[in-house]
């Protein structure tokens, strides 16, 4: 690994990894992957050391997998693990910048596991509303209850928040603040990094939440008794628990600092 710097964008799918990955891996100093052929350049589909996400079933699914946990305790914790995985990712970077970055979903639940392979390994990770999260996942796996898929997000956070004080090197950013605040949230992911000059923020939008935020607040007061009775539903079994992470699910415009231990 020599002296690169490693950097792992981590979050749900649907959860703004990819606009951040892409304003990275624009800096000059950083490299990311493009052009693999594989879904979205992302790590997990270009390396054989651990199991991809689709293993474990994909989006809205895969954290509920207890194998899909990964910490240091792993068996796929091996003495030539961090070497081969590198090996795998190294011809696909720039190794004339000293920062590498891959951006894969289940880096939520593999913080661990990733840090005992790179000890200095850096994170960040993107949290976004878990509305809208679960209306938009919904699009892709459209068998699923919602409030298997709303359930699945909590799972998931509850995995990484726990997982949360075992990192050296982590940074947590809300989506909202990245697209409604980008100048100063990455500016506070460069420092975070070490770069040298800010991070740019060209194609970030931030309208990219407001179709579900209105469908979702529609069914506050629809008329048909099912979207209604959903919505209630939703939000008394999830409102503290989205509280506990900076978020209402009756009030999406709370967006409060994400708890980190």
């Amino acid at each position: 690994m020599d002296s690169h710097r490693l950097v792992f964008v981590a979050g749900l799918h649907r959860s703004g990894t990819t606009p951040l990955a892409r304003c990275l891996a624009a800096h000059p100093q950083v490299s990311g992957f493009s052009g693999t052929g594989a879904r979205e350049d992302e790590g997990q589909h270009l390396q054989s050391v651990y199991p991809a996400v689709r293993t474990y079933g994909g989006a809205g699914r895969f954290a509920f997998s207890p194998a899909a946990h990964l910490t240091e305790q792993s068996p796929l914790v091996t003495a030539d693990a961090g070497e081969r995985l590198y090996g795998q990712w190294s011809p696909r970077w720039d190794l004339s910048r000293p920062v590498l970055l891959e951006k894969s979903p289940a880096n939520l639940v593999m913080t661990r596991f990733l840090q005992a392979l790179f000890p200095d390994a850096h994170f960040v990770v993107v949290v976004r509303h878990p509305v809208v999260v679960t209306l938009s996942t919904r699009k892709w796996v459209r068998r699923m209850p919602l409030d298997r898929l709303a359930e699945h997000w909590f799972h998931a956070h509850d995995v990484f928040a726990a997982d949360a004080p075992h990192l050296r090197h982590l940074q947590v950013l809300k989506y909202e603040d990245l697209v409604r605040k980008p100048e100063p949230t990455l500016a506070a992911v460069s420092r975070f990094i070490g770069l040298d000059s800010p991070l740019p923020a060209e194609g970030l939008q931030g309208d990219r939440s407001n179709a579900y935020e209105r469908q979702w607040l529609s069914w506050a007061s629809s008329r048909r008794p099912w979207l209604s009775a959903r919505y209630r539903r939703l939000c008394r079994r999830y409102e503290q628990r989205a509280r506990g992470y900076g978020y209402s699910m009756r009030d999406l415009s709370v967006t409060d600092p994400f708890p980190t231990g």
